[in-house]
Parts: C-alpha cells; structure tokens; sequence
C-alpha cells in the first residue's frame, strides 16, 4: 500500500482552507495533516509534524508566501512547496521559482489537476498548470527574441514555422489565437511548441524553467 501524503496548507483564509481539505480528504492517499493562517503558525506547527509537501498562498500576513519558500528550502529542505495563488504574473512565478517551490497552481484550478500536482511532487518531480507554463514560456521566448546570445545562436536549428509560432508566442499568443492565425489546430501549436523546446534541449516546461533560472534568462513584464 502506498505511503500517504502528508500536507500542510498554508492559506490565510479559513473558507479557502476548508474547501481545499474537503477535497483532498476525497483524494487518494493525501491526508491533511495540519492548517496554519501564516508562518508563525506554520514554522510552530512544522515543530510537530513534518507534511511531505507544503501548499502555500502568496499572500499571508507577515512573511509571504514566497519568503516561507525560501525558508523552508533552508531549514527543511526534505519538504516541497507548491504554490496555490490567485497571483500569476510572471513576476511572482518566476520569485516562487527561484525560493523554491517545486510547483505552481493559479486558485482556479481543478481538484484533478491538484491532484496531480501533488503525485507528481511528491514523486519528485515539478508542476506546473498550463495557465502558469505558458506564462513562463512567453516570458522566456520573449527574453529570448530580444536578442540574448545564450538563446538566438540556436535558432538557425527551427524550422521557418517554428520561429513563426515562437515570435507570436512572444508576443503574448495563445494556443488558440496562434492556431486561428495559421489556419491550424491548437493541438499542432502545441506539438509545435514541444519541437521548438526539444530543439533547444529543452524537453519539459521543468527543464525550461531551470534552464531560464541557471542562465537569469528571465524577462519580467512591466
């Protein structure tokens, strides 16, 4: 039988804190082991119990969400965060990133993809919702068409619809806009997409996130 997974939710809104444990008391395996309002609460909590996995707002009275991150890397850096925030500029994605967090959902998920964030954190892996990965593609293509040498010496190696799709994605396209400009699907769009991160040795959004970090290959909107 498999372990379950022990988590922590950190959220300064009691009506949020409810309804996310109503639902994963329903989850497989999961089981809520505490609750705290902000991190006070949970540094005196993690004193008696250690989750497997921490889910953390931003926005907490005294440190945020993104300073907890930080801290627990260093004082607990067995447990992962992952980051549930109506915040989803890149500004805080790419903060979050860079504290720590192995993944990160916008508020208005899906129990589903939740849930899935946490099978796959736990199993060591990072999430990241396809709201929150394509705000971290376009702000790391973005970066990329602005001329940073790292990334446009590659480029001879994409094709002329590639680099099509690439410049709309810098621009802030989405999926479906793209598609409906090129007279294709959004489903090509994205097999476009994955083509133009294996070309450049990017395999998953993880690895392109990592690749952006280690390299400050990061551009944050205005």
């Amino acid at each position: 039988m498999m372990e379950q997974i022990k988590i922590i939710l950190v959220d300064d809104h009691q009506l949020i804190r409810d309804g996310i444990h109503a639902l994963l008391n329903i989850t497989p395996d999961v089981k809520v082991v505490g609750e705290a309002a902000n991190g006070d609460e949970l540094l005196i909590l993690l004193e008696k119990v250690k989750p497997h996995i921490v889910i953390m707002d931003i926005s907490l009275p005294g440190k945020s969400g993104i300073e907890l991150t930080a801290l627990l890397r260093q004082k607990y850096p067995e447990i992962n965060v992952i980051i549930l925030s109506m915040f989803t500029s890149e500004e805080f994605i790419f903060n979050a990133l860079k504290a720590g967090a192995r993944g990160y959902l916008p508020k208005n998920t899906s129990w589903f993809e939740l849930s899935s964030a946490i099978t796959k954190v736990y199993a060591g892996n990072e999430f990241f919702s396809e709201q929150i990965s394509d705000a971290i593609l376009k702000s790391f293509f973005r970066n990329a068409r602005s001329g940073n040498d790292d990334m446009t010496k590659q480029y001879p190696c994409l094709s002329v619809r590639e680099k099509e799709i690439l410049k709309m994605i810098a621009e802030g396209s989405s999926n479906a806009q793209i598609a409906e400009k090129l007279f294709i699907s959004a489903g090509t769009v994205g097999a476009h997409k994955s083509h133009i991160m294996q070309k450049l040795s990017l395999n998953t959004t993880a690895d392109l996130i990592k690749f952006a970090i280690r390299n400050n290959l990061v551009y944050m909107a205005p």
